[in-house]
């Protein structure tokens, strides 16, 4: 499996907790920025002008729903995808109509990922988000409508003032509207972000968001959700297998600023700077080799777990015998489940992970 993701950098205005790398956007993505991507996506092919064919392709930003169509479209003829490739596309629910929603899916766009955050107006002001709760559910109800099967919506958790009746009015908008994959993430106070300069106030402690999180597992579980991956559930078969990708440390190909890869074990990524991308072929700067530890981390991270006879095969890396034996206390303080040969963890274990991983790197 070969992942392709195309960063798309522009956003129309920054959310306040956002970390990411963006740049203003008013008039839609420039068409000089589209012609930076094919330039690099046939310098990475492997005969100058032949389609890079991945099995996924993922456009993330941003915002890369300020897009035309017609920009997708000539991205996705550029990367050539290969037959049955999962093709995803991140909107904004206030940048969607029907007739862009439609010639999104003519373009081969197959799997859309909304960023609805909550169902509460007052949170997604806070939020600085610029769409509505009624919007998030036109733009689920125009998704369908538009033919996609497969659609992920965005669940921010523990955010100011939250509450159990604010977490089931968010589960019933996304599960009532047609998704078939949740992503669920505990709002975090990033330091270079408005939120991180001037917090805002009523945030819930350690304590109340991860009762918030293990909330959600449960009602997404009793709704068809099962959890596959520390921070995301879906309905059967609509697991994301671009992301996949990232958590078995395989092969992907990240193109724009801030865009991560890793081919053939070894990590690079791309500098922040639209300019810079846009004015010369791009820089490309070493990350390292993907190692055992990335692989123990991105492992933990799914419901499966780790098969440790995996990580002694690809690594040649074993647990020592006082490493096993904390295993098992894991196991017997319900933070994991370990069989001897695969260790997977609750979802009171990934909530300390870190903690975890710090006795096992």
């Amino acid at each position: 499996m070969f992942g392709l993701y195309i960063h798309i950098p522009y956003c129309r205005s920054k959310c306040r907790y956002c970390d990411f790398y963006s740049t203003p956007c008013p008039d839609g993505v420039p068409e000089a920025y589209i012609d930076a991507l094919c330039r690099e996506m046939d310098r990475f092919s492997p005969c100058g002008s032949t389609p890079l064919r991945p099995d996924t392709l993922y456009f993330g930003g941003g915002t890369p729903s300020l897009l035309t169509p017609a920009q997708a479209a000539r991205l996705i003829r550029a990367a050539g995808p290969a037959p049955g490739a999962e093709i995803t596309l991140e909107a904004n629910p206030e940048t969607v109509t029907p007739e862009r929603l439609a010639a999104f899916r003519r373009a081969g766009v197959n799997r859309l990922s909304l960023g609805i955050q909550t169902a509460r107006d007052d949170s997604l002001a806070r939020l600085g988000r610029r769409h509505t709760a009624a919007q998030s559910r036109r733009a689920l109800g125009m998704a369908v409508q538009a033919g996609f099967t497969d659609i992920s919506g965005d669940l921010m958790l523990a955010l100011p003032a939250y509450t159990m009746a604010e977490l089931d009015e968010t589960i019933a908008l996304l599960a009532e509207s047609g998704c078939t994959h949740i992503s669920g993430y505990l709002l975090k106070i990033e330091p270079n972000t408005v939120f991180g300069k001037r917090p805002p106030e009523a945030l819930p402690d350690d304590d109340a968001a991860a009762d918030f999180y293990l909330a959600a597992v449960e009602k997404l579980a009793a709704l068809g959700y099962a959890q596959y991956e520390i921070s995301n559930f879906a309905r059967p078969g609509f697991e994301s297998r671009h992301n996949r990708i990232y958590w078995d440390c395989g092969d992907y190909l990240g193109l724009g600023p801030t865009a991560h890869s890793c081919m053939g074990g070894k990590r690079f990524a791309t500098p922040a700077g639209t300019a810079a991308f846009l004015a010369a072929p791009a820089v490309y700067e070493p990350q390292g080799e993907c190692t055992a530890e990335d692989y123990i981390m991105l492992q933990l991270r799914l419901s499966r777990g780790l098969s440790l006879s995996a990580l002694r095969a690809r690594y040649g890396v074993s647990f020592s015998s006082e490493k096993l034996r904390f295993l098992q206390t894991l196991a017997e303080h319900g933070l994991a489940v370990f069989d001897g040969s695969v260790l997977r963890l609750t979802p009171r274990g990934m909530l300390v992970q870190n903690s975890i991983l710090c006795e096992l790197v």
